[in-house]
């Protein structure tokens, strides 16, 4: 497709696409002379990406361009590539190391990872841009007198681990590889708040059963 029909097809505007192809967001399309262009359906997919994660994820033009770079270094095996992308998203501050409650958290998720036998995640801790949010996480809590350990933890966790199971079993029905990838990016910047929002829903659900609407 042209330039145009790319645009008509995604509701982006031209303008937009060439200022996303300067930024290096969209890969160039097949050359066809000096001032024209074909783009295919990979171009389509991309620029959907790429205004999910500006429109919906918020994300400056700059994480976005490191983002997609890992998404498309396939130099890398699955596992780095794949955590590379999403460790370019916006995380969380570095907690205070020096902080008697991070201290204490970092306690906390360490025997969490023990009771629930996560090896990989143990070994990435020190790297891992979600192990971090955790640790703030659960320092935020005992810092307000809320008793967040591993026990009270662990339920939670293997939950997330079903959730876990559910997103790589779709991400392996994607064709290829950049897709299983660009999928993956998708559910950090959507699914997050999907789920977030599911989980209100659910306790909404479970307090009017409980409670009703007294």
């Amino acid at each position: 497709m042209r330039l145009a029909e790319l645009s008509r097809h995604s509701g982006v505007s031209t303008a937009t696409i060439k200022y996303y192809l300067r930024e290096g967001l969209l890969p160039p399309g097949r050359q066809i002379n000096a001032t024209t262009a074909e783009y295919g359906e990979e171009h389509l997919r991309r620029l959907r990406l790429v205004r999910a994660m500006i429109q919906v994820g918020r994300l400056p033009v700059s994480t976005v361009r490191e983002v997609l770079g890992h998404v498309d270094d396939d130099s890398l095996g699955r596992s780095i590539r794949l955590g590379a992308a999403l460790w370019a998203l916006p995380q969380v501050p570095e907690p205070d190391e020096n902080d008697a409650y991070v201290q204490a958290a970092h306690q906390e998720v360490a025997a969490l990872l023990d009771r629930l036998g996560w090896q990989n995640a143990k070994l990435l801790a020190t790297i891992s841009p979600a192990y971090r949010s955790l640790v703030v996480a659960v320092a935020a809590l005992r810092r307000l007198g809320y008793d967040w350990g591993a026990e009270r933890l662990a339920p939670y966790a293997e939950l997330m681990h079903r959730t876990a199971v559910l997103d790589l079993d779709n991400l392996e029905a994607e064709p290829s590889e950049a897709e299983r990838i660009e999928t993956a990016v998708l559910g950090a910047v959507l699914n997050e708040p999907l789920l977030r929002a599911l989980h209100r829903l659910a306790q909404e659900e479970e307090t009017a059963r409980r409670y009703g609407f007294e």
